[in-house]
């Protein structure tokens, strides 16, 4: 009876936190400040609670939905109220600037040379002699602006305008045909089947994905 009980507290935690995620939004797994973590790290705490406890399972679970609405209730004040947001969610702090270094702002940011270099290098920059402005944001990263000697080059440098670029649409997954992103497209069997002989297969079922790109031809892979 026990082991029972254990499994569907487990289950009930499982449940309570994908729907508490799920209202949260993905800001949980993507973009975490700093009572993002905080929050995420005690819900996961009280729903491994809440799967072992059998007497009271009612208790943690109730846990679990207060810390859910706090998160709501503080997303909500700090969308509206910018003062707030700064106070909850801290403020973007520059750590290099046109050649130089602010050692005050990063202790102020509580990140050493050594992890900052390390961070350079995540976003892609090994010489910081590149880099014209970087700002520890108070998610936790580090966002740069390069010199505009240093940028990459883009269509406008050379007075060009490309089309504009859509999205691939996919109309096969696992050699099944999607049918409705196929109406969507307003395109058929037909022009599914021609594309397909132009592409060399005899069926969708020898595709593993299938995209429409913007011309409306179909780019296969098997």
């Amino acid at each position: 009876m026990g082991i029972v009980k254990v499994i569907l507290t487990s289950v009930l935690s499982a449940v309570s936190l994908f729907v508490i995620a799920k209202i949260m939004g993905h800001k949980q797994m993507s973009q975490l400040d700093f009572f993002d973590y905080i929050t995420g790290i005690t819900i996961g705490s009280i729903a491994a609670e809440l799967a072992t406890e059998l007497e009271s399972p009612e208790k943690p679970l109730v846990a679990m939905l207060i810390y859910g609405i706090i998160t709501i209730i503080l997303t909500t004040v700090t969308s509206k109220i910018p003062r707030m947001r700064k106070i909850i969610n801290g403020t973007p702090t520059i750590i290099m600037n046109g050649g130089n270094i602010y050692r005050k702002n990063m202790k102020k940011a509580k990140i050493d040379l050594s992890e900052f270099l390390v961070m350079c290098r995540q976003e892609g920059y090994f010489n910081i002699c590149d880099i014209q402005t970087a700002i520890f944001e108070y998610n936790g990263r580090l966002t740069i602006l390069p010199k505009a000697t240093k940028r990459p080059i883009n269509p406008t440098d050379m007075n060009l305008v490309p089309p504009a670029e859509h999205i691939n649409t996919e109309v096969i997954m696992d050699g099944r045909i999607l049918g409705e992103n196929l109406k969507r497209l307003n395109l058929d069997g037909e022009w599914l089947k021609r594309e397909l002989e132009l592409n060399g297969y005899k069926s969708a079922k020898e595709v593993f994905l299938g995209l429409c790109d913007s011309e409306n031809k179909l780019v296969a892979f098997s």
